[in-house]
């Protein structure tokens, strides 16, 4: 069961290298016929990953299939595109997005060829998330069957996400006795430089084992740190660690 989880993260962390070029890709198309449209919209990204702007150019992929419309009629068109995909549709948001393409200045004319390229671009990224987020469901119900997963998912700031994530890189934690050595086995512990003569304790630390583990382990800190859990213990170590004057990769 470990190791199907942790194949399936490593299916994951592939995937996700591709949905992150995807998206750097469909953003660059974006930059030539509709600027900064990605980050016109504030919605979260919703539970199976996808995100109102690539959503959104899907159907509007340039800006002068807004801008060419009277107001009415992009109003009319915009509420039946958030009625079929389920978005909140206001008046208020529907003027800015008018207001914002008017503004908009394209390089390149709204021609089939790229209207067509920005369309392949959203649908293959769209693609690649549903790709991401089944893997993803699949990893929660495969560690859901491991003895830990309970305990896992109880600490704050690890999701569904990122708890299955933490399990396939730790293994069996019961093969480890002591916090000592599931420190050392994150990497983060530090070597002694010992010459025979002096020792020096102050050096970097190790990074030896899983990077994955420790790149999981810094956005579990993150979330905590963009949260801020009162009377949490992580938490509260992490503020006393600042307050010492630790920078911020330190503490």
């Amino acid at each position: 069961t470990r190791l199907l989880l942790k194949n399936c993260y490593r299916q994951y962390r592939q995937y996700s290298k591709v949905q992150t070029v995807l998206k750097n890709n469909l953003i660059s198309l974006l930059d030539t016929v509709f600027p900064n449209v990605n980050r016109l919209f504030s919605s979260p990204i919703r539970g199976d990953g996808s995100e109102k702007w690539v959503d959104f150019v899907l159907e509007f992929s340039h800006c002068d299939m807004i801008s060419k419309l009277t107001i009415k009629a992009f109003a009319k068109k915009y509420k039946k595109w958030s009625d079929k995909n389920s978005y909140h549709f206001t008046e208020s948001s529907c003027e800015k997005i008018y207001a914002f393409a008017k503004d908009c200045v394209s390089s390149v004319s709204s021609d089939k060829a790229i209207v067509f390229s920005v369309v392949q671009a959203a649908k293959m990224l769209i693609s690649a998330t549903e790709n991401c987020h089944a893997i993803q469901s699949e990893m929660n119900r495969v560690a859901s069957k491991l003895p830990e997963y309970d305990t896992v998912m109880n600490m704050y700031g690890v999701g569904k996400a990122v708890g299955p994530q933490l399990m396939a890189e730790i293994g069996d934690p019961r093969r480890f006795h002591s916090r000592k050595a599931i420190t050392a086995y994150f990497g983060y512990d530090s070597e002694n430089n010992d010459s025979g003569q002096k020792t020096t304790r102050s050096n970097p630390m190790t990074k030896k084992g899983s990077g994955a583990l420790r790149r999981t382990l810094f956005i579990i800190m993150q979330v905590l740190l963009q949260t801020k859990p009162q009377d949490n213990p992580v938490y509260d170590f992490l503020i006393k660690k600042k307050s010492e004057g630790k920078h911020y990769y330190s503490y």
